[in-house]
Formats: structure tokens, C-alpha cells, sequence
């Protein structure tokens, strides 16, 4: 357990200031590490689901998120960026809220489908998504000396983008259950394969193209 742990840590601290360093620098690069991320992710889904009548559906359901990611990335409104990066932190620090607090205050389970889903895990990746919302609106009225107002609306957001993103990830623990895998493969130190990693975000990352599109800059 102490070892899975440390593991996870140790591949946090280096893929996501990698992935950041992708997004943010420049297109190309992260264009690059997006078709990567879908190649990958696309042989981890052939791997655990290859012969299954889901199959297709997977397939299509992947294409689409990382059409639409990669649409979210590149839109040309100076916005964009930014929301960008708020979403995929949203997202990390809902999955890092879970893991902590179910591991400290474990409880009881959310569903079967995951064992390792608690209600105290819900509550924990709700607090770290708020928190880590708010810090970023404050750093950001610091930094670029603009006034970004942390409303109500900014609240749903957040709470629309977490639970999004943990039903992603149930939903692959879902289809993992009907595989009989634990991971989705053994790429990431104690995460698993990619796709255990980036969950939350496949299902994330179209909801907020829709919102950014639809009610952001409508």
C-alpha cells in the first residue's frame, strides 16, 4: 500500500508539470502529445475491450473527446486557454480529493461498480475542486492584476465539472469490472494505464466545450 502510494506521488509530480509544460507551451507540442495521449488511449481501450459488443461505442466515444479537447485547446478566443487549464485543474485536484479522503476516512462504498469509491471520497474530491477553484481565481487577480469575481456561477461550474468527472471515472471502472481487469494497463506507477488517468477528463473535457461555447461566449 505504502509503495503503490509512492509511486503515485512520484508520477504526479513528474507527468503533471509535463503535461502542463505541453498544454501551455505551444501548439504544436501539445498537438503532439494530444494524438499521442489518443493513440495510446485507443490501443489501452482495443486492449480491454477488443471482441466486446461495446467496442465500437468506446471507440467513437474517444474520438469525439479528443476531437472536442483538442477543439477547446485551439479555439482562438483568448479565453479559451485559460478555461482550458482551469477545467483539467478542476479535474486533477478532484481525483487527488477522492484518493486522500478515502483513503484517510474510507466509509462506505458509492456503488459496486468501484470498491474503492466512498462517500468521503465524493466529499473530498467536492473540497479539493472549491479550494483549488478559489486559490486559482485569487493567484490569477495577483498575477495578472485583473479582477475575476469568484460568484455563484463560477461554484456551479466547479461542481458540474467535478461530478463529471467522477462519473467518467466510474464509468470506466464499469467497463473494467465487465472486462475483469483492475487497470487499464501498466504505463503510469501506480495509476495504471492512461486511460485510469485521464477518466475523469474524456468525460470532463466535452461538457466543458459545450458550456465554453453555449454559455461562456454565447
Amino acid at each position: 500500500m505504502i509503495i503503490e502510494f509512492k509511486k503515485r506521488i512520484l508520477s504526479s509530480i513528474i507527468l503533471i508539470p509535463l503535461s502542463f509544460f505541453f498544454i501551455i507551451k505551444n501548439t504544436f507540442l501539445f498537438n503532439f502529445f494530444l494524438f499521442f495521449c489518443f493513440c495510446l488511449s485507443i490501443y489501452e481501450w482495443h486492449n480491454m475491450s477488443n471482441k466486446k459488443n461495446y467496442y465500437i461505442f468506446g471507440i467513437i466515444f474517444l474520438c469525439i473527446s479528443f476531437y472536442l479537447t483538442y477543439s477547446l485547446r485551439n479555439n482562438p478566443n483568448d479565453i479559451s486557454l485559460s478555461f482550458f487549464i482551469f477545467v483539467i485543474i478542476i479535474c486533477i485536484t478532484t481525483d487527488m480529493g477522492g484518493y486522500i479522503f478515502g483513503k484517510i476516512f474510507k466509509g462506505p462504498k458509492i456503488t459496486k461498480i468501484s470498491p474503492n469509491k466512498t462517500y468521503s471520497g465524493m466529499i473530498g474530491s467536492y473540497l479539493f475542486a472549491i479550494i483549488s477553484s478559489f486559490l486559482l481565481i485569487y493567484n490569477s487577480n495577483l498575477i495578472e492584476g485583473k479582477t475575476y469575481e469568484i460568484t455563484i456561477e463560477l461554484f456551479f461550474l466547479v461542481i458540474i465539472i467535478s461530478t463529471t468527472s467522477q462519473i467518467g471515472d466510474l464509468i470506466v471502472s464499469f467497463f473494467k469490472r465487465l472486462s475483469k481487469i483492475k487497470d487499464t494497463g501498466k504505463l503510469i506507477p501506480g495509476h495504471g494505464g492512461l486511460l485510469d488517468r485521464i477518466d475523469g477528463l474524456l468525460f470532463a473535457m466535452p461538457i466543458a466545450y459545450v458550456i465554453l461555447n453555449l454559455i461562456i461566449l454565447k
